[in-house]
């Protein structure tokens, strides 16, 4: 099955910040064949209190979804994406299609 990253998000207070993990995030989005937002997925955000964005991160297996997460790449590109919102990330196992 399929592993997948939600990411609710606050809006980016800091641009730099995001600037510099997105740059950070290619070669590992590469690596482990993730996809941001698959097409087939479109989130909507109802109800929340901060929360401004959701991000949906397709990977092909929920082993991948994990061994992304604790890749020491991410862990510093993280970093930034933490500076730049406040946000919370779930990694699930399934498959939205």
């Amino acid at each position: 099955m399929k592993g997948y990253w939600i990411i609710i998000g606050t809006e980016v207070s800091d641009q730099e910040a995001q600037s510099e993990y997105g740059r950070l995030w290619q070669p590992i989005a590469q690596k482990y064949q993730a996809r941001i937002n698959p097409s087939k997925v479109s989130p909507l955000l109802k109800e929340a209190r901060d929360a401004r964005r959701v991000t949906i991160v397709e990977f092909p297996s929920y082993q991948l979804a994990k061994a992304c997460y604790d890749d020491a790449a991410y862990e510093e590109a993280r970093q930034f994406a933490l500076r730049a919102s406040n946000r919370e990330l779930l990694i699930i196992e399934g498959d939205f299609a």
